[in-house]
């Protein structure tokens, strides 16, 4: 039985949001990935889901703490979902980090900076300003993990998936089909697809 996280801690502000951590076979396999990113000098990932369901923060989550944990740097998660952002309970209630900013920072365990935008925005808006986050965190973040969910297939991820080192598509286990996956694979930048994560 897991114990109750304490009130206002991390692991309370993550299970609000439902982010469990502790789960002993995703940390391994989060610690897998996160060798191979760290050995292949992988630093900004884009994470596209599989389909409409697939939950993405919750696998980044655990994979930059396993990132931190690997690498003793920090490391960004970015919710770049603005339309429906996965970590907007996390940004609520805050103000942007800076005027001309969408996005707000909430640190975990020191090392671990979930950006996240507190209110709806256009994603067309959102992707110079990723790119701006992106050349802006070159020196204070080790890794930069990226939630793509939300953003139009062709156009927009192309933009995004143009700042980022690497690209890899998140699946549901025994739910999304393999054609479905082969078919989005096909669209991701070639030399830049990490591959499939499944999840769940």
């Amino acid at each position: 039985m897991a114990t109750p996280a304490a009130p206002g801690s991390d692991d309370e502000i993550l299970a609000s949001i439902g982010i469990e951590l502790g789960d002993g076979m995703v940390q391994a396999a989060c610690a897998q990935i996160a060798r191979r990113m760290h050995t292949s000098k992988i630093r900004v990932v884009g994470f596209v889901p599989g389909d409409d369901e697939v939950a993405i923060p919750p696998l980044l989550v655990q994979l930059g703490l396993a990132l931190v944990n690997l690498t003793g740097g920090t490391v960004a998660v970015v919710d770049a979902n603005v339309r429906y952002p996965g970590l907007g309970m996390v940004a609520q209630g805050q103000e942007p980090d800076t005027k001309d900013s969408v996005f707000t920072t909430r640190w975990l365990r020191g090392s671990l900076a979930l950006l996240s935008p507190p209110k709806v925005e256009r994603a067309g808006e959102v992707v110079p300003q990723l790119a701006r986050v992106l050349l802006d965190g070159a020196d204070l973040f080790a890794h930069v993990l990226v939630d793509l969910t939300g953003f139009e297939l062709l156009g927009e991820h192309a933009s995004a998936a143009a700042c980022m080192d690497a690209v890899a598509l998140v699946g549901r286990a025994h739910h999304t089909r393999e054609h479905e996956l082969i078919a989005l694979a096909d669209l991701m930048p070639h030399g830049r697809f990490l591959g499939v994560i499944l999840v769940g």
